[in-house]
């Protein structure tokens, strides 16, 4: 087609009629309208628009007529906002579609896309799909090939990363609970002296894994949890569909940290001996060891409060840096004046406490986010004077970022609850059938 001469094109998106010359046309700024400049048949002509229509040279998409108003105001102005009473997302394909990206939008809404898109694939991360092979009005009766085989790894996937889907996934999740908490309280009854009394043992030694120490009840109940928590982590990593997202998940890193160091600690016994240099000193394997406590955090997977928690801190990482960034300028700010007036000047009277600045930090920070240890105060009337400002400070700054986040834990509070509340009425249809 030659673009060169003849009448205006005419763009009819969504019923609405745009007329642009064919020298606009080359070099317009969304991609997808300047790709019919190189268009040489009527079928490359198909491949750009929904449809045609020669004589009037009209080319039309089927599209959101009011989106794309927004957008050509981006072509003549600049400015790229979001529809108002438009999902952001909706918005955004429309964009993808015509050929811009989410960096031309404004950055106002582009902090709304973000939230959005962050919101949208975290809650529908673990969502079943939305259709299964055969299940359509043109699949009933025929299935594909390994359809049965992608269905029940679909449904042990579920079963252990979803402790609400069904009755086995809440046996399976109660069962981990229950190990989760034997661990945790064999864990702290070991730390005890009581516990080690009887046989003199140090710290050291009960760190070792000899042959005498796993014959014990506790090695044996400690044997027995790592032995679970291996099994239940090598069945997850089978039935995953995406093997290398599964291995970048918190949750999943939080489970190597805690299962590899018990095997770390037994290969150590192992090639090193019982009465090797490493084993007396046994600071490695003690470190190893308390890293088990991360085994804690495995109960998010079947606690809506503390998955709330991670969410809320994944969303709100923006405020929480700000928060951090007011804390440390207050910080150095206070804890600069505090020295220097408690230790600097010469007044007759020092406080060594407030020997340097760094150790005036701990005063500024306890007294900035709690009422104050009491193991440093200020003497001086100019340095009280400063720390009651500090205090107030202190309450004002933390309080400016809180709102932000309490609004962010109750959404994904919701949003989670519902999401659990889904997975319980399956449950419930399961159990009645």
């Amino acid at each position: 087609m030659n673009f060169g001469r003849g009448p205006p094109v005419v763009l009819n998106v969504g019923g609405t009629r745009y007329s642009f010359s064919r020298e606009v046309l080359k070099d317009f700024p969304l991609r997808r309208v300047s790709r019919l400049h190189g268009c040489l048949s009527e079928q490359d002509v198909l491949e750009v628009c929904d449809d045609y229509d020669r004589e009037r040279n009209e080319y039309f998409f089927d599209r959101h007529s009011e989106a794309f108003g927004f957008i050509m105001l981006y072509v003549r102005h600049g400015h790229l906002r979001f529809v108002p009473h438009m999902c952001e997302l909706s918005f955004y394909n429309e964009m993808i579609y015509w050929g811009l990206e989410g960096s031309h939008l404004d950055y106002c809404c582009q902090r709304r896309l973000d939230d959005r898109m962050s919101e949208t694939c975290t809650y529908y991360a673990a969502e079943e799909p939305r259709g299964e092979p055969g299940g359509g009005p043109e699949g009933k009766g025929r299935r594909p090939p390994g359809a049965e085989g992608g269905k029940w790894l679909e449904r042990m996937r579920r079963t252990f990363e979803e402790p609400t889907s069904s009755v086995a996934a809440q046996v399976l999740a109660t069962v981990s609970i229950l190990f989760v908490i034997v661990s945790m309280v064999v864990l702290c009854a070991s730390t005890l002296p009581e516990w080690r009394a009887p046989e003199n043992r140090s710290m050291e030694e009960q760190s070792r894994y000899t042959a005498e120490s796993v014959r014990e009840p506790s090695g044996i109940i400690e044997a027995i949890c790592i032995g679970w928590f291996t099994a239940e982590c090598i069945v997850r990593f089978i039935v995953s569909k995406n093997k290398c997202e599964f291995v970048r998940r918190p949750l999943n890193i939080i489970d190597l940290l805690a299962i590899t160091p018990y095997y770390i600690s037994v290969l150590m016994t192992v090639f090193t001996g019982e009465n090797s240099q490493l084993q007396r000193a046994g600071v490695t394997l003690r470190v190893l060891r308390m890293m088990r406590i991360f085994w804690v955090i495995k109960l998010a997977r079947h606690f809506i409060g503390l998955q709330t928690l991670g969410l809320t801190l994944k969303r709100c990482y923006r405020e929480m840096v700000m928060l951090l960034v007011f804390i440390c300028v207050a910080m150095a700010i206070f804890s600069a004046l505090s020295q220097l007036l408690e230790n600097g000047l010469d007044l007759g009277a020092k406080n060594k406490d407030y020997a340097s600045i760094p150790a005036a930090c701990w005063w500024v920070i306890i007294s900035m986010t709690t009422v104050g240890y009491g193991d440093m105060c200020p003497i001086t009337v100019p340095g009280r004077i400063l720390g009651g400002i500090c205090v107030v400070s202190g309450i004002v700054l933390l309080a400016l970022p809180i709102t932000f986040i309490y609004h962010s834990f109750v959404q994904c509070y919701h949003e989670l609850k519902f999401r659990s509340a889904r997975y319980s009425r399956s449950l419930s249809a399961e159990f009645l059938n």
